[in-house]
C-alpha cells in the first residue's frame, strides 16, 4: 500500500514539475522579443555548446554508423540484399538514429553543464547580485543559453548523420567494394524530404527541451552546493525522458500526415 501512494506522490511531484517547466517556457517566450538582446553572449554560448560537442557527436555518429552497418551486413547477406544496405542505414540514421542519439549526447554534454554552471551561480549568489544590480539574469543567462541549444542541436545532428554515413561507407568500401560515388548515389537515391524534414523540426525541439531543462534545473537550484550535483543530474534525467517523449509524437505525427 505504501508503494502504491509513494508512485501517486512521485507522479503528482512530475505533473507539478511539467507545470512548472511549462510557466518557465511561458517566461522565456515572453523574454525573447524584449529588447536589449545578448548577441555577444548568445554566440559565445553556441561556440560552446556547438564546437566543444563536435568531437563527442562525431566520433559517436562514426561509431554508430561502422556498428549498424556491421550488424546488418550478414542478415541481409543471407537473403542477398546487400545492394540495400545504404538505402536502409541512410533512412534509418537520418530519421530516427541520428536525431535521438545526438539529443541524448547533448542532454548529458550540454544539459548537465547548463544545470551545474547556473545552479552554482544560484547558490553563490551571483544570480541576485545581478537582480539587484538592475541586469535581467534571465535575459542573460537563460533565454541565450535556450536559443543557443535550439540553433545548434539541428546543426550538430545534420553533422552526426554525415559522419555515420562515412563511417558505414567505410564498411561498405572494406566488406564489399563500394565506391564513394557508388555509396552516396544510392544513399541520395532513397532520401525524400519527409525522411529529411521532420527529423529536422524535431532537432530544434530536442534542443529546446534540452536547454530549458537545464536553464530551470539550475536557475531554481537549492540546498547548497549539494543541490548543484542534484540539479546537473536531474537535468540529465528529465530532459532524456523528454526527449522520448517529443520523439514518439513527432513520428506519431509525421506518420499521420503521411497516411494522408
Amino acid at each position: 500500500m505504501n508503494s502504491v501512494f509513494g508512485i501517486i506522490e512521485a507522479f503528482k511531484r512530475f505533473l507539478l514539475e511539467i507545470g512548472d517547466i511549462s510557466d518557465f517556457a511561458g517566461r522565456f517566450f515572453k523574454e525573447v522579443f524584449k529588447p536589449p538582446f545578448e548577441f555577444k553572449e548568445f554566440l559565445r554560448q553556441c561556440y560552446n555548446m556547438g564546437n566543444r560537442s563536435l568531437l563527442l557527436v562525431g566520433v559517436t555518429g562514426f561509431i554508430i554508423g561502422l556498428v549498424f552497418t556491421l550488424q546488418s551486413r550478414p542478415t541481409l547477406q543471407q537473403f542477398g540484399a546487400v545492394s540495400w544496405i545504404p538505402a536502409m542505414v541512410s533512412v534509418s540514421i537520418i530519421r530516427e538514429i541520428g536525431p535521438i542519439i545526438t539529443a541524448l549526447i547533448c542532454a548529458g554534454r550540454i544539459g548537465s553543464g547548463i544545470g551545474a554552471e547556473l545552479g552554482s551561480m544560484r547558490v553563490t549568489e551571483q544570480i541576485d547580485a545581478m537582480e539587484v544590480s538592475g541586469t535581467n539574469p534571465f535575459k542573460y543567462l537563460v533565454v541565450t543559453r535556450i536559443l543557443a541549444t535550439t540553433l545548434m542541436l539541428p546543426i550538430l545532428v545534420f553533422i552526426g548523420d554525415g559522419v555515420a554515413l562515412l563511417g558505414s561507407f567505410l564498411v561498405e568500401n572494406l566488406k564489399g567494394d563500394v565506391s564513394l560515388l557508388l555509396y552516396f548515389t544510392q544513399v541520395f537515391n532513397h532520401l525524400e524530404f519527409f525522411d529529411v524534414i521532420p527529423s529536422t523540426i524535431k532537432s530544434f525541439f530536442f534542443g529546446f527541451a534540452i536547454g530549458l531543462v537545464g536553464c530551470f534545473k539550475g536557475y531554481y537550484c537549492k540546498k547548497g552546493t549539494a543541490g548543484v550535483g542534484l540539479a546537473a543530474n536531474s537535468a540529465v534525467v528529465f530532459s532524456s525522458m523528454l526527449l522520448f517523449i517529443i520523439d514518439f509524437i513527432a513520428v506519431f505525427v509525421s506518420n499521420v500526415f503521411y497516411d494522408v
